[in-house]
Order: C-alpha cells, then structure tokens, then sequence
C-alpha cells in the first residue's frame, strides 16, 4: 500500500523528519571525510604506494562525484526518490567496505592502486547520488515553502562540520586504539548505516511521476545559470583540499572545527555588519592569510592556519549556497543544492590530489593555497558578484 500526495504541514522547521534527515546528511560526510586523514597513511604505510599514486586514489572521488548527475532526475521520476537515496547509502556502505575486507574477496589483487582508485571513484559516485537525492529533493519535500532556505542552509552546515567531526573520530580511532586505523574504515560503513536507517524511517508521500522525462538532464544536476560562482567555488575548497594534505592531526582538525563553530555562531552578526560582497571578500581574507601565516611562522601555524581557515569557509559557505539559490529558478531550488555540492566536493577532492600527487614541500602547498584564494578573491570581486547580482531570480 503506497502512500497517498497527501503531505504533513509543519509551521517549524525543526520537526521529527527534518531533524532525522539532517543528521542524516551528518552522518554521510563524516563518512566520507573520515577516509581523509586515514586513508592516504593506509595506502603509504600498508599498501606501500608512492604519494603520486595515493593522490590519484583521492582525486577520482571527484570525477565519480559526476556519474549520475544527468541521471538524477529521471532516477527518481522513474522510481520512488527515497528508495534511490537509499539504494545510493547501501552501495556506499558495500564500497566503504571494500577498503579493508576486499582482500578477503578479491584475493592479492584487491591490494593493487586501480582496485583502490575504482573503490573511490565508485564511493564518490554513490555519495554524490545520495546527496544530490537527499539535499536537492527529499529535504525541500518535508519542509514547508517559507522554511526551504533555511533547511538549506542548516542542511548545508550539517554537512560543512561532518569534514571536521570524520576526521578527528578518525584520527582518535587510529591513536587511541589498536588496529584503529581498520576500525575507522568499518566505522565509517557504519556511520553510513546509520543514516541509511535515519532516511528509511521517513515516510515520504507518493508523488506521480512526470511524463516524457529524459535519461539525461541537468535537472537536480547542474545550475547553468551558476557557472561563474561554481568555478570561483571551486577554486576555494581547492585550497582547502590541499590544506588537508599538509596535516593529520587532533589538533588541526579540531582547530578546524573551532574556526567553522565561529563562523556559525557569529554568522547573524556579520550579517548585520557587512553587506554580502565584503562578507564574502573578508571571508577569503582570513583564508589567504592563514596561508600566508603558515608559510611565514611554521610553529604557531598548526593552531592559527586550520582555525582561519574554518572561519573563512563558513562565511564564504554560506553566503554561496544562498547564491545558488538566488540563481535558480522557482523549480530549480534542488538543482541549485545539487551544484552548489559538487563545487564544494569536488574541489577539496582535486585539492587532494594536487596536495599529495603534485606538490611535496609544506612551503609549496602554502604558496599554491595562496595563489587559488587571492584568485578567487579576484574573481569574486570583478565577476562573481557582480554576476549574481545582475542574473538572480529571487
């Protein structure tokens, strides 16, 4: 027996499927960024493979990110949008734990590099599906109208921390206890279960398929009108990527977390303060002088560095979601999430792969990370803005 179109009202945002599905897009990022810090020093120290080759491991997850983007929509036209979501959490889980238990599968040839870039390209694409399923259509199906950009935009914070929050569970799995480094790849899994079972305890009401969809489209994929701000997107958690590459550390990533927990608390303030454009601009502010301080005072930069960072990220995070948003049409609010997600994922990921597979020396890596963001300062001032002020729609 299906559900009937009939859909529950809620005056607050924070009712019980919201809260569900939020933590939900929590649990899938810290996921996915607990394989971050670990997996790189796995694949060094067990697997043996050289830096180049750890990079290529972690920068197809961004090409995997693309996979069924054209696909999205008429996925879940043609069959019910939770159960895709859903059927892209369990094939995540199955590739999470191919990390560790493929060896008992597969034989010696689970151990070679393509086995190990085909498991993360695979993660990449099934994550991708399950955020683009989940953030750009089963999260503005439960929340009213009015409190769509809201969800949104805490929706979006939820999955900003879990970078740091997977990291630092870990690192501590890998410190503090033995074998810690395999038992952060099966935890990992299990994180993604748990949210597998958070989106399957949601009723969602049964929707009639549209007629005549086409396999491949950019709907609830890419936001053409979005293009200027998604490369300048990029060209911002790029650095953040191969920041990543620079430290494995408690310390770096919980300064990390403290950096985007003030932004988050004094993001209302700021509002007031500044307009948009100078929100933004001293946003990557912070950022090019965190990595100007890391190349210039190397000892105090593991506490300053990851804290400026975070800061910058959330200021700059938030106020290019609502961008994205403004860009879109009324029927293309899901396809502005799904954009405004592959920016951000796909840049820490080519972060990543530049970080280990391109640049070696600490000093390198800082002036690169310098170089992008004074970049996309640039570009953010003299394009970006001006852009989304003359084409937005809302």
């Amino acid at each position: 027996m299906i559900d009937t179109q009939y859909t529950p009202t809620h005056e607050k945002l924070w009712h019980r499927e919201f809260w569900m599905l939020t933590f939900a897009n929590l649990f899938l990022s810290m996921s996915v960024c607990m394989l971050i810090p670990i997996l790189p020093k796995y694949l060094m120290e067990v697997e043996d493979l050289s830096s180049w080759q750890v990079g290529i491991v972690m920068g197809v997850y961004s090409l995997g990110l693309f996979v069924f983007g054209p696909l999205c929509n008429w996925l879940i036209q043609r069959y019910r949008r939770n159960s895709v979501c859903l059927w892209a959490v369990l094939l995540m889980v199955a590739s999470l734990a191919l990390f560790t238990h493929g060896h008992q599968w597969l034989g010696e040839v689970s151990h070679d590099m393509i086995i190990y870039t085909f498991y993360r390209f695979v993660l990449g694409a099934f994550f991708g599906l399950s955020q683009m399923v989940l953030c750009s259509t089963l999260i503005i199906d439960i929340s009213e109208s009015f409190k769509r950009t809201e969800a949104n935009l805490t929706v979006a914070w939820f999955g900003r921390m879990g970078l740091p929050l997977g990291a630092l569970l870990a690192i501590a799995l890998d410190v503090y206890l033995p074998g810690g480094d395999y038992m952060a790849f099966d935890v990992s899994a299990i994180l993604s279960v748990v949210a597998f079972i958070l989106i399957m305890s949601v009723k969602f009401p049964f929707k009639v398929p549209d007629e005549n969809v086409s396999h491949f489209s950019l709907d609830r994929f890419f936001l053409s009108s979005a293009w200027l701000p998604f490369l300048n997107l990029i060209l911002i958690t790029t650095a953040v990527g191969v920041l990543l590459t620079m430290n494995v550390s408690l310390l770096f990533y919980g300064m990390l977390l403290l950096g985007l927990t003030l932004a988050l608390l004094s993001e209302k303030h700021i509002d007031k303060l500044l307009d948009p454009k100078v929100e933004t601009m001293t946003g990557l502010a912070f950022m090019a002088l965190a990595s100007l301080i890391s190349m210039t005072m190397q000892e105090i930069s593991i506490y300053i560095t990851p804290m400026l960072i975070g800061y910058g990220l959330g200021l700059v995070g938030t106020r290019f979601l609502l961008y994205f948003i403004q860009l879109s049409l009324h029927c293309q609010r899901g396809t502005s999430q799904s954009s405004f997600f592959l920016a951000w994922e796909c840049g820490i990921g080519l972060g990543l792969f530049v970080g280990y597979s391109l640049l070696s020396e600490y000093e390198e890596k800082s002036k690169f990370m310098l170089v992008l963001l004074v970049t996309a300062w640039i570009i953010y001032k003299y394009g970006t803005y001006t852009w989304c002020v003359k084409h937005k729609n809302r």
